[in-house]
This record gives C-alpha cells, structure tokens and sequence, in this order.
C-alpha cells in the first residue's frame, strides 16, 4: 500500500502545474456535496410533515441548532410546508446542477490541459535524447508513449481523480450524518458499520494488483501493434514485392488477439469490483434496516428521521462503487504513468557542460585524438585508437568496407555520439565543452538515406536554415540542378513532398537534400555518399555542384564508389576500425595498398 501511495503521488505531479483549476473544482465540489446532502435531507419533512401530518421525532440528544430547526418545522403547517419545500428544492437542484457542471468542466479543463503538458514534454524529451537511446526502442513503441499511455494517465487524472473527490466528499458527507444519528439510535449500528464498510476495499486491493499487472501486457501489446503499423506502413513497397501481406497480417492477428486478451481478463476484473463491493455495502445496510425498523415501529425514531438514516447509508454505497472503480481505472494509470516517467527520466548520453562555450567558426582545423567507440558495453570496439588531423578547407575521404566504421566516426564529429576514450577537437577545442546548438551549427550532412519531411519543397531545403528567404531557397536548388524538376512539380516550391517524400523520385530527393545543405553553407560538410541514388548525368551535375560547394569548406566524404573520392586531399582507408593507411589517390595506388585492392575490386582493373 505504500508503494501504491508513492506511486499515486508521483502520478499527481502531472497535476500541479493547474491546482489553480483543480482547487476550483474542488470548491465546486464541495458545494456540489452540501447541496447533495441537503437534497437528500429533504425527506425528513416530507416523510413526517407534510405527507404523514406526524411531528418529526428525533433519536435521542442532537445539537441545540438542530434541535430548535426541527421544532420550527414541527410548527408549520403541512401545506405551508409544502408550498415552502416546492421553491426550496427547485433551487437546491438548479444549484447543484450549475456547480455540477463547472466541476465536470474544470476537471475536464485538468485533464486534457494534462495530456498537452505531458505530451509536450515527452516531445521535448524526444528532442533531447541521444541517438543510442532512438537505437533500442522501436519508433511504434515510442508513439504508443505520447498517444496511448498519456490518453490512460487523462483518464485518471480527469474522470478518476473527479470521483476520487467527489466521492470522497460524498462519503464523508453521509458517513457523518449517518453516524451522529446511529450513535444515538443504537450501539451496535456503529459497531457494523466499522466492520462492513471497510471491508469493501478488500476485493477492491487485491483486484485492483492484478489490474495493474494486466494493464502494463496492454501497454506492451499496444506497443507492439504501432511498431508493427508503422513498420509495414512505412514498408509496404516492400511487404508487396516481397508478397509477405498474409505473414504481415498474420503477424498483426497474433499481437491483436494477445491485446484483446489481457484487455478482456482486465475488465472481467474491473467489472468484478462493482458487484462485489455493492453486495458487501448492501449486506451492511440490510442489517442496518433490521435494527433501526424495530426502532421506528416502536415510535422511538420517526419514520422521516429513519428514510434519512437508511437514505444517508444507501448513498454511501454508490460513492463507494465508484471509487473501488476509481481504483482500478488508478491501477491503469499507475502502470502507463511509470511506462512514461521510463522515458521523462531517461538521461541523454550526450550532455551539454553548464558553461559550455559557443564555437562561431572553424580557423585551424579538426583533430581525432585516441578515438575508441562502440555502441554498447557488451560488444566490440567500433573504433580503434583513431588519430586524425583534418586541416581547416581539407576534402578527406573515408574508405573501406561495409561495416568498417566510416559513418560512425564522422557521426562523432556532430556529437551524435559520444567515444568511449578518446576527444575529438575544433581548433584545440574540445568539442564536449561547446554548446550542441553552436557545435551543430558548424556542419552540413547529406546522406545516402534521404530524410524528407511531410512539407512543401521549399521548407525541407530551408529546414537547415530558419527564415531563409525564397530567392536563397531557389538559389540553393539551382546549385544542386534540382530547380528544372521542381518547376514541373504541381505548386513548384509549394508542392509537399509527402510522407518521407514518396512522391520524388530517389534521385530527386537526394537532390533535394544537397540544396538542404547548400542553403545551410556551414563550414563543415559531411558526405555520406551523397551521389549514391542519381543515374549517370545527374551525378556529373552533382558533382560539379558539391565541388563548388566544398570550396573553401573542410569535407568529410564518406565513400563506397570509389570514382567519386579521387579529388580528394586525402584518402583515409579504415579496416575493422582502424586506420590502416592514408594518402592521396596515386599514392595509394602506387603503394600497392588495401585502397588498390578495394580500387581493382570495384572496376574489375
């Protein structure tokens, strides 16, 4: 139990930012209560007064106020009374209607200002994580966070934490106009009270454990099912030419009926608790009914002062119900709260020093000093004792098989990671001590993955550089010879480009990422085969395009076609990450090297 308190109240810190709204609900529903009550207390003049004509008889020794209040009624005629009782009940409910309203409304209003909030910053959260953290989780899984898990915390802090409230007050309400009349009525009534109503929560704990259990497999099912959905959505080129739709749909039938299971074993649960605490609050009131109706056929309590009692009881009864309910749609909350405080606590890899310095340009150069890197404490060395010294406007180019560690050590160069051993420097700088906005502001990629955004054309090649104006936009295209193709596009610059941009073709997207960081104009530019999707005359445009743009800048060229690095200042072959020869291509050549071997491989020489 413990646990569970520690657990809730972790859950309502996503609450405090609004306590303004909630102590207004909580006002609201306190006078919501008292008008309850009093509407409810209503049947102690009716049953007495006005229907029977009998004098309210009261249960022994009550407080002076009430005791002269009763009397007063007690003195008025049965219509007057009535005629009273007409106006008094209409306002009681028109009152308690509007307060009713507003308390729904600004839990509501806590709720879904909730779900902004959290969603916010778990965005906000995705932005600051390092890339190790996007290499373990699966894209599906990280939606259901923001989406599904939040959507169940709303439901919590919104409906669940209005009837934890109100409930409350309700019972308390009851509980004390019950109680002050039984002890006055009889010892015993108290006495099964204490024992009936307590344990109702009983069940309600015991069950409420396993729903916790069950709602974390439907988290994880949920999960499952937008991985796999985005997975085949983003794949279904593949998925078709390969004819996998049936071991696809196979595979979503299997996730889903797991879902639908653990889902229905939850509600059998959840639906259990009603039943069971009624019957429990039901048995309590029977015998309750037993006791004080002796009472009342022995004219030594009203039969008003009994409906009261009976009434005050049967009341707590519902509020009850609905709490154990609160309880377990809590449990819920309980499990998608930690699955999204997993992700809120989760500490970048990659931190920015407070004090951290900000780096404006590039004068000297860019050093790798003992580089070693791997992606994950259990597995091998990616990198190896790196050194490197890359002088400030020199075009390196990194060659070497697949998997040697070409794009991992330029990937460090940005800070997307961080080595294990080892610093990397800008103008003896070490870049872990820079701001990442400034680091980053420094360098241009492009990529042999294409990534374009679900926008027009002219705000992906602006994406590098924010407010840039339309004639750099169309300046930056014609650099990269991609302004012909976007002039026969529908809107031109104003065509969106689609999902991952599915609408160009593999060259022209690649094109569109070359003007991307043409217009950005850093000083330091990577190129992760940048020429890999374009057919022959597109890629001697290219060519003459990056060539210009590498002038005067310090280039990074990542290569598997040898025939694009042969200008370069320098050729730095990596074997199993390591460094194992350098020097221009005819050097190279000459040396009878590594490089002549991938070389002769490549062109069949």
């Amino acid at each position: 139990m413990k646990d569970y308190f520690k657990e809730y109240f972790k859950l309502l810190k996503f609450v405090i930012p609004f306590k303004g709204m909630l102590f207004l609900a909580a006002l609201c529903m306190g006078a919501s209560t008292v008008f309850e009550g009093a509407t409810l207390g209503m049947i102690v003049p009716v049953s007495d007064r006005i229907l029977t004509n009998k004098k309210i008889i009261l249960p022994g020794n009550l407080p002076q106020f009430l005791t002269s209040f009763i009397e007063k009624l007690n003195a008025l005629e049965p219509m007057r009374l009535l005629n009273f009782m007409v106006i008094f009940m209409i306002s009681l409910f028109l009152l308690r209607g509007i307060f009713m309203f507003l308390q729904s409304y600004l839990m509501n209003a806590v709720g879904q200002s909730v779900v902004r909030e959290v969603r916010n910053r778990l965005y906000a959260k995705f932005q600051e994580l390092s890339l190790e953290f996007y290499a373990k989780k699966r894209a599906g899984e990280l939606m259901s966070r923001i989406t599904n898990d939040v959507a169940v915390i709303t439901n919590a802090l919104s409906y669940a934490l209005t009837d934890l409230m109100y409930q409350s007050m309700l019972i308390a309400f009851f509980a004390f106009i019950a109680f002050s009349l039984a002890f006055r009525i009889s010892w015993v009534l108290p006495l099964i009270a204490f024992v009936i109503f307590p344990s109702i929560m009983i069940p309600v704990v015991r069950l409420g454990k396993r729903i916790k259990g069950f709602t974390v497999e439907i988290q994880k099912r949920m999960a499952d099912l937008n991985s796999l959905l985005a997975e085949t959505i983003q794949g279904a080129y593949i998925v078709k030419v390969f004819c996998r739709e049936n071991y696809e749909l196979k595979r979503f039938k299997d996730i889903n009926y797991h879902y639908y299971k653990f889902t229905l074993k939850n509600v059998k649960r959840i639906l259990a608790i009603s039943p069971l605490t009624e019957f429990i609050g039901a048995l309590g009131a029977i015998l309750i009914l037993r006791i004080v109706g002796g009472e009342v056929i022995a004219e030594r309590v009203s039969f008003g002062i009994f409906g009261f009692f009976l009434a005050s009881l049967l009341s707590m009864i519902r509020p009850l119900k609905k709490l154990s309910n609160v309880h377990a749609i809590n449990q819920q909350a309980l499990a998608a709260s930690g699955r999204v405080y997993d992700i809120l606590e989760e500490e970048p890899k990659v931190k920015e020093k407070a004090g951290a310095c900000t780096i404006k340009e590039i004068k000297k150069g860019v050093q790798f000093e003992g580089i070693w890197f791997k992606y994950h404490k259990d597995e091998d060395f990616v990198l190896k004792d790196i050194n490197l010294e890359v002088k400030k406007g020199e075009v390196i180019a990194f060659v070497g098989h697949s998997g040697a560690g070409k794009s991992t050590l330029v990937s460090l160069l940005p800070r997307l990671y961080d080595p294990q051993k080892g610093k990397i420097l800008i103008d003896g700088i070490d870049i872990r001590e820079c701001k990442l906005a400034s680091l980053r502001s420094l360098i241009s990629v492009v990529s042999q993955e294409m990534v374009l955004f679900n926008a027009t054309v002219g705000g992906n090649i602006a994406y590098g550089r924010e407010g840039a104006s339309e004639p750099d936009i169309v300046e930056a295209a014609k650099k990269a010879h991609a302004l012909e193709f976007i002039h026969n596009l529908p809107k031109a610059l104003n065509t969106v480009v689609g999902d991952r941009g599915f609408r160009l073709s593999g060259g022209e997207k690649q094109r569109i990422a070359i003007a991307r960081a043409i217009l950005k104009d850093s000083p330091l530019l990577i190129l992760d085969e940048a020429t890999s999707q374009l057919d022959s005359a597109s890629e001697q445009l290219i060519k003459d395009a990056l060539y210009s743009l590498m002038e005067g800048k310090t280039v990074f060229v990542i290569a598997h076609r040898l025939s694009t690095v042969q200008k370069a200042n320098r050729i730095v072959v990596i074997e199993k990450g390591q460094i194992v020869e350098q020097g221009t291509h005819s050097f190279l050549i000459s040396k009878g090297s590594l490089y002549k071997k991938l070389y002769e491989l490549q062109f069949n020489v």
